[in-house]
């Protein structure tokens, strides 16, 4: 399965802002871009200098580059996303944003079982995860309102488990989601709404841009 292996704080540096790629080093003073804010590359410190402005395309451009990387996704799976919220009813903006969301690697990370979306990619690869009672090891699998993400049994008496369960609190589980801090069972209650979605991008932008 294709994914991005390069240095995740080369993203953020890129786009110009923390994409908290990393997880908890992404909020203390040994995240990177703390030190480096200007782009990567070899003339990044100059550039950051005498940035001219963007163009509308420009724009457009950053926000899809942006989104991609906060969920993890390539471009090519990325334009099917768009083409599947261009499909569904109501704002194609907004239902590209819930779709993300609904990736099985992202209701891992929001339930607070990963400490990154690349965490819990991971996780979810090496099947630590059921949806339903049935083990899901695809990232990319859309989980549907209803649906019971829960840590696969034989999971549960590992040492990272067994750890997670005492940091569960640090991290707030979003109004569409519910989870048993006991068993780890998780549920989503709804798809999320824009509102509820607390990610940088304006998905208007993304929406511009395939529609050139």
């Amino acid at each position: 399965m294709a994914r991005y292996i390069g240095p995740a704080c080369k993203l953020c540096r890129r786009e110009g802002m923390k994409l908290y790629l990393k997880g908890e080093k992404c909020y203390t003073q040994k995240c990177p871009f703390e030190h480096r804010a200007y782009p990567p590359g070899q003339h990044g410190k100059e550039s950051a200098f005498r940035r001219r402005k963007l163009t509308d395309y420009g724009m457009q451009l950053r926000e899809k580059q942006k989104a991609r990387r906060i969920y993890g996704v390539l471009e090519r799976q990325f334009r099917r996303y768009y083409q599947e919220a261009q499909r569904r009813p109501g704002m194609t903006g907004e239902n590209l944003m819930a779709l993300l969301e609904s990736r099985l690697d992202n209701v891992v990370y929001r339930l607070g079982l990963a400490d990154s979306r690349a965490h819990a990619r991971q996780l979810v690869q090496h099947g630590h995860f059921m949806v339903n009672g049935r083990v899901t090891d695809i990232p990319a699998f859309l989980v549907r309102p209803a649906d019971q993400v829960s840590v696969r049994p034989e999971s549960l008496h590992a040492k990272y488990f067994k750890e997670r369960k005492e940091l569960l609190g640090k991290r707030e589980v979003p109004a569409w989601l519910s989870l048993d801090t006991e068993t780890l069972n998780g549920r989503m209650l709804a798809l999320p709404t824009r509102q509820e979605i607390d990610v940088p991008v304006q998905e208007q932008l993304i929406v511009e841009f395939y529609s050139r």
